[in-house]
């Protein structure tokens, strides 16, 4: 009867591992991800020529390195505007960023450029797999009467 209870008990717990091992999170050589930004949010109601008014904000991008052992490469940080034409090149080249380390990106609210529609495309690199970054971008139009901040959270893409 023992020896069934041990084999029930193994069991289980061979079947706990692939559920333990689906909670890490994968080590990556590198990847590219897409950040969605705004330069503006449009809000209330249309005015007599039909449009919304609109709130220009800056945005502050971070790339945090999540690894707490190995550092990490930033190959790029291309910005495109609303209609997915190049604004600019944010990395001209490559930039180590320490374990646990952040590289921080500016946009400042009177850059127009990228419209309502912008984003960042964010390409980095590892020497050996590392723990993917954490990419974020705040938005914020803060004044005396009002503040406004939100965040927006880069996704992993294939890129062709």
């Amino acid at each position: 009867m023992n020896t069934v209870f041990r084999s029930i008990a193994l069991l289980l717990g061979l079947l706990a591992l692939p559920v333990l091992a689906a909670d890490e999170p994968a080590l990556l050589s590198g990847q590219t991800l897409y950040l969605p930004v705004y330069s503006h949010v449009y809000h209330g109601d249309p005015d007599r020529d039909g449009k919304p008014a609109q709130t220009l904000v800056s945005t502050h991008v971070s790339i945090r390195n999540t690894d707490p052992r190995l550092a990490i490469r930033l190959v790029s940080a291309r910005y495109y505007d609303t209609v997915g034409k190049l604004v600019r090149s944010y990395v001209t080249a490559p930039v180590a960023i320490p374990p646990l380390g952040t590289h921080e990106i500016f946009v400042p609210r009177t850059d127009t450029a990228g419209g309502s529609g912008a984003n960042f495309l964010i390409a980095w690199t590892a020497e050996s797999p590392a723990n993917a970054p954490i990419v974020e971008a705040l938005h914020a139009d803060i004044r005396e009467a009002r503040t406004l901040m939100f965040i927006t959270t880069g996704q992993p893409i294939r890129t062709r």
